[in-house]
């Protein structure tokens, strides 16, 4: 884990470096450049304009919200703004999913500039679905006292926050937009731009490690589980199941309510006489109604803990909590194996497709498999719906429903690719 990398000054040679300083001067140079450049090669036309409402939002973002998020300690000045692991991360994946998509473009004939300029309006749609599934999903987590607070907060993405689906959300409407827009050949891009996709993935999951997000439950594996500091979400989970005490308490479908669902034979709590199956009625002297309560009051209480349960008063003796967390499984990093076997497979299919619209079915076919496999061993998403399984899960059992729609509609489909057909007409003609 290391959320981390270092800081950005909040000054250098007395002037800011964001709101009204150095990367603003930047920003309007790069604008400057690029839009010069597009006009001077094609005019100023749809495709030149459209990058006119991005490069404002950047704008924006440079002035008036990179400056709240500079780290200001409550007496003495910004120590600037801090680049995160998870942020380096995701934007390494984005530019090694754009390199694949244009090798393979160059590949078969496409034209790479337009493939970098998809990429850019599926980078910015994906982000933007990707913060907005997260945001729904935890809207809680981002109220603030003022409006302003409350988007800053949300455009907070370098600390974690982002979902894949909602970036996979994101990036189809953001594609089909572009691709309709330019009356370009939907499912052929989308092959093209499947195994890109995976490899943004694979390296994004390797930030979800650096961020300690994403985390896995208990590991009893040697060698495999990962430790996380007290920092950390992993530990704060740990600590707020009882885990840390030697024991885990679960929510009761019936009530709600919270009940020891787990006792770990040599643990603090299995000393101490607690029971598997007791059910929680107050902690430390402060009454339980619900199993949010109970992870609430744990996610505070000291080492040494007071259980009374239906079955009687329970004392948990510990002198003080773990320097680290017990050994967890890293489900980013099974993630981001996943996914970049994923990306392998697609990128090895790719010259065999038979019609288009294969790669990116099996993509949408392959991935949800992997992704409901994963949620089985991940505990930060709660179940929904009141069942075991988390919205992810749902989603992914949703999308193979609807993928065997899109199949259907695929193997109708003539055989032959429009791009290598393309492709063949320009041979011949040269």
């Amino acid at each position: 884990m290391l959320q981390d990398l270092c800081h950005i000054p909040h000054e250098v040679l007395g002037l800011p470096v964001f709101g009204a300083g150095w990367m603003l001067i930047l920003w309007a140079i790069v604008s400057a450049v690029l839009l010069g450049f597009l006009w001077r090669r094609q005019g100023w036309n749809a495709d030149t304009r459209s990058y006119l409402p991005v490069l404002t939002v950047i704008g924006l973002l440079i002035w008036l919200v990179l400056p709240r998020l500079e780290v200001t300690p409550d007496a003495g000045p910004s120590q600037g703004l801090p680049i995160r692991g998870y942020g380096v991360m995701l934007l390494l994946g984005v530019l090694a999913g754009v390199v694949l998509a244009v090798r393979e473009a160059r590949r078969v004939g496409v034209d790479p500039d337009l493939v970098i300029s998809l990429c850019f309006h599926l980078f910015v749609a994906g982000i933007i679905g990707a913060r907005l599934f997260y945001v729904i999903e935890y809207w809680p987590q981002f109220q603030r006292s003022t409006p302003a607070a409350t988007l800053s907060a949300i455009l907070n993405v370098t600390q974690g926050g982002l979902v894949v689906y909602g970036s996979l959300v994101g990036a189809v409407v953001g594609g089909l937009w572009f691709l309709r827009r330019h009356a370009l050949p939907v499912l052929a891009l989308a092959d093209l731009m499947a195994p890109s996709l995976l490899l943004g993935v694979a390296l994004g999951r390797i930030g979800c490690f650096l961020n300690g997000c994403c985390y896995g439950g208990l590991c009893d594996v040697p060698h495999l589980g990962v430790t996380f500091p007290p920092s950390s979400e992993p530990y704060k989970h740990q600590r707020s199941v009882g885990q840390l005490h030697g024991f885990q308490i679960s929510r009761s479908p019936e009530t709600g309510a919270a009940r020891v669902s787990v006792v770990e034979p040599s643990g603090p709590a299995a000393e101490a006489g607690l029971q598997a199956g007791a059910a929680l009625r107050a902690i430390n002297g402060q009454q339980v109604a619900s199993f949010a309560e109970a992870r609430e009051l744990l996610r505070v209480a000291p080492p040494r803990l007071r259980l009374t349960t239906d079955r009687g008063l329970v004392t948990i003796e510990m002198a003080a909590f773990p320097p680290r967390s017990r050994p967890a499984h890293p489900t980013q990093l099974y993630a981001s194996v996943g996914a970049s076997i994923l990306c392998w497979l697609l990128w090895c299919y790719y010259p065999f497709r038979r019609r288009d619209g294969e790669v990116f079915a099996l993509f949408l076919t392959l991935y949800p498999v992997m992704r409901y496999l994963e949620e089985v061993i991940r505990v930060d998403e709660p179940g929904q719906f009141h069942t075991s399984l988390s919205i992810s899960q749902w989603i992914s059992l949703a999308l193979l429903a609807a993928v065997a729609g899109l199949w259907a509609y695929i193997l109708r489909q003539p055989r032959g690719s429009v791009l290598a057909l393309a492709s063949e007409t320009r041979h011949s003609g040269s």
